[in-house]
């Protein structure tokens, strides 16, 4: 019964670990914007983990990071394989999450809104 939960608790590592791993500073020259670690998916068989990465940035840094994170997959998948003890570590791939992005954009129309009734509300009186 244990099973299923086990791609759960190897996610929830790959993410403290891939965090940690970007927090110190990965040395590819290409990561340039601010990259945050949101979730990660795992297979059940444990094979492959997709990554989701908020990213803040201009688009060309953005796009570079994308890049840069890619190539750096592989090195990660290493220090995966030895810092989980896993016996086959898992291919990363990085996708990014665009939910923090339209969260902020529906934060900012909402922001609006509220400005827009309470303007009317002043002068209708």
């Amino acid at each position: 019964m244990g099973e299923p939960r086990r791609p759960d608790r190897v996610a929830e590592a790959i993410r403290e670990e891939v965090a940690t791993f970007l927090s110190e500073g990965a040395k590819d020259p290409r990561i340039r914007a601010f990259v945050t670690v949101t979730a990660v998916d795992v297979t059940r068989d444990l094979r492959h983990a997709t990554v989701f990465v908020s990213l803040m940035g201009d688009e060309a840094d953005k796009q570079s990071t994308v890049e840069g994170l890619a190539s750096v997959a592989t090195h990660l998948r290493s220090r995966l394989g030895k810092s989980l003890r896993l016996r086959s570590a898992p291919e990363i791939h990085f996708r990014a999450d665009e939910s923090v992005a339209r969260a902020s954009r529906i934060e900012q129309l909402l922001a609006q809104i509220r400005t827009e009734r309470e303007q009317q509300a002043d002068g209708g009186e």
